[in-house]
C-alpha cells in the first residue's frame, strides 16, 4: 500500500487497524526484549579501543613531564595538539581533561553563575532572569542541565541547515537575559542536521543585548561519519574573533564514542582568555586531570589520522545499522502519510516523526511489546513536545539483527497508531 491511511474508506483504515492489531499482538506474544534509548558505543565498537588497556607504555610525556605527578591543568600538550588539529582550534584555545564533555559543561555553567566569564558584568546567578535559546528537538541532557539550573529555556526550530538563525537573531537582539545557547553543530542530536558555514556566522556576529552571550557549541559527533564523506564543522572560534565576538562560542567534545565511553578524554575550547578563565577556575579544585589517560590515547592514535583512521572502523560498524533504520521505515511507512524521519550523514541517532499526537502512544505501544523508547517530548525542554510527534531512534547499541527486529516492531506500532488516532 502507498496510499496515504488518511484518504482511506472507514472501512479499509478499519481493517488497516485490525491487521496492525494482529501484527502487533504477536510481537507482545513474541517476548522481545530491545533498547534503542541511548546513543551508547556497542560492544563491538568498544573492543577496537581494547589496545588502550596495554598503554601507555611510557610514563613521560613527549615534551618531558612525568605524567604520574601532579600539575598540567591543561592536559597533555602532546594530545591537545592532536585535537586540536582536529577541531580546527590552535593548542592555546584547547584544554584537555577528564572523561565526560558534559561535566565539562556543567563546570562552565557553573562558573558563569557564580563568577560570570570574560566578557560578563557580573556573575550570572546574580542577574534577575537568566535565559537559554534551544534548538529543538535537541539533546535531552543539555535540557536537564539548564533545568537544574533554574535557567528559562526558550525553543527555537531547527532546519536543514541549523537551528533557526533569523529567529534567534531577533530573540538576543533586544533581551539581556537570553545569556547563550546550545548547539551540536556536526550531525545534531536528534536530527543529524549540520549547521552551515552561513548559518555559524551569523550567530558569531549577530549583535545581542547581553554582552557576555555564548554558543555552547557542543561539538560530540564532529568524526562520527557514516560514510567516506567527512563533513566539516564550521570554525565558530575563528568566526566570533573575525566578528569581533571572541569570547562568545566555547566549544565542547570528547572521545567518549571514540574509545572509550567512560575513560576517555573530554575537551573544552575557545578563546585564549577563555581557557585562561576556565583554567583559572578549574584550578581552585584540580592540580590537573589524568594525564597518564592522555598519554595513553596519544600513544593508541599517533597522530590526528590515527584518530581518522579509527573512526572509520566505527563507521564500518555502524552504517549498517543505519541502514537497516532506513531500509524498514521507508518499506513499511513510506507513502502512508503517517511519518517523516532524518537520514543523517553522522552521528547516532535517527530523528522519527510520527503522525502528530500519537508519538506517546507509539511510545506506549513498543513499551508493552518489550521495544524501549526514548520517552515521548525527551528532545524538547521540560520533555514537552507541543505536537506530540517526535521520536528519537538510536540504532547504535544494539546488534544488527536487534535493530531489525526493534525498528520492525516500531514501525507497527507507528501504524496501529495512526490508524487508532484517524479511527478516533
Amino acid at each position: 500500500m502507498s496510499q496515504p491511511l488518511s484518504e482511506l474508506p472507514r472501512a479499509d483504515l478499519e481493517s488497516f487497524r485490525d491487521t496492525q492489531q494482529a501484527a502487533y499482538d504477536d510481537l507482545v506474544a513474541s517476548g522481545l526484549k530491545l533498547d534503542l534509548t541511548r546513543g551508547k558505543p556497542s560492544a563491538e565498537q568498544l573492543d577496537l579501543s581494547d589496545g588502550l588497556l596495554t598503554l601507555p607504555t611510557t610514563t613521560t610525556t613527549p615534551d618531558g613531564v612525568d605524567a604520574r605527578n601532579y600539575g598540567g591543568l591543561a592536559g597533555v600538550t602532546a594530545l591537545r595538539e592532536m585535537f586540536a588539529e582536529l577541531l580546527g582550534l590552535e593548542v592555546a584555545q584547547l584544554s584537555a581533561q577528564g572523561t565526560s564533555s558534559l561535566t565539562l559543561m556543567k563546570d562552565v555553567l557553573t562558573y558563569l553563575w557564580l563568577k560570570g566569564g570574560v566578557d560578563s558584568e557580573r556573575p550570572w546567578g546574580a542577574e534577575e532572569k537568566v535565559r537559554f535559546v534551544c534548538p529543538v528537538p535537541g539533546y535531552d541532557r543539555h535540557f536537564t542541565l539548564l533545568e537544574w539550573f533554574g535557567i528559562e529555556m526558550v525553543p527555537v526550530a531547527m532546519t536543514d541547515t541549523g537551528p533557526d538563525a533569523d529567529a534567534i537573531a531577533a530573540l538576543v537582539a533586544d533581551d539581556p537575559t537570553i545569556k547563550g545557547m546550545w548547539l551540536v553543530p556536526t550531525y545534531a542530536n536528534p536530527t543529524g542536521q549540520v549547521t552551515s558555514q552561513e548559518v555559524a556566522e551569523r550567530l558569531a556576529s549577530m549583535p545581542t543585548a547581553a554582552p557576555d552571550f555564548k554558543i555552547f557549541w557542543d561539538n560530540a559527533y564532529a568524526l562520527h561519519h557514516l560514510s567516506a564523506e567527512e563533513t566539516k564543522s564550521a570554525d565558530i572560534v575563528s568566526l566570533a574573533a573575525v566578528a569581533g565576538n571572541p569570547h562568545r562560542p566555547v566549544l565542547f567534545a570528547s572521545t567518549s564514542k571514540i574509545t572509550y565511553a567512560g575513560a576517555g578524554v573530554a575537551f573544552v575550547g575557545g578563546s585564549r582568555e577563555t581557557i585562561t578563565w576556565f583554567h583559572d577556575n578549574l584550578g581552585l579544585g584540580s592540580i590537573g586531570p589524568d594525564k597518564v589517560n592522555h598519554l595513553r590515547h596519544l600513544e593508541f592514535f599517533g597522530s590526528p589520522d590515527g584518530v581518522r583512521e579509527h573512526m572509520a572502523k566505527h563507521r564500518d560498524l555502524l552504517a549498517p545499522k543505519f541502514a537497516e533504520v532506513e531500509r524498514i521505515l521507508t518499506e513499511r511507512l513510506g507513502g502512508l502519510g503517517v511519518a517523516s524521519w532524518s537520514q543523517p550523514r553522522g552521528g547516532y541517532f535517527v530523528s522519527l516523526d510520527v503522525m502528530p499526537g500519537t508519538a506517546t502512544r507509539v511510545i506506549e505501544l513498543a513499551k508493552s511489546a518489550g521495544v524501549a523508547l526514548t520517552p515521548a517530548g525527551s528532545a524538547f525542554p521540560y520533555r514537552n513536545d507541543p505536537e506530540d510527534t517526535n521520536i528519537r531512534l538510536a540504532p547504535s547499541f544494539p546488534t544488527l539483527a536487534e535493530v531489525t527486529g526493534a525498528m520492525e516492531a516500531v514501525a507497527t506500532c507507528v501504524l496501529l497508531a495512526a490508524a487508532e488516532h484517524l479511527l478516533a
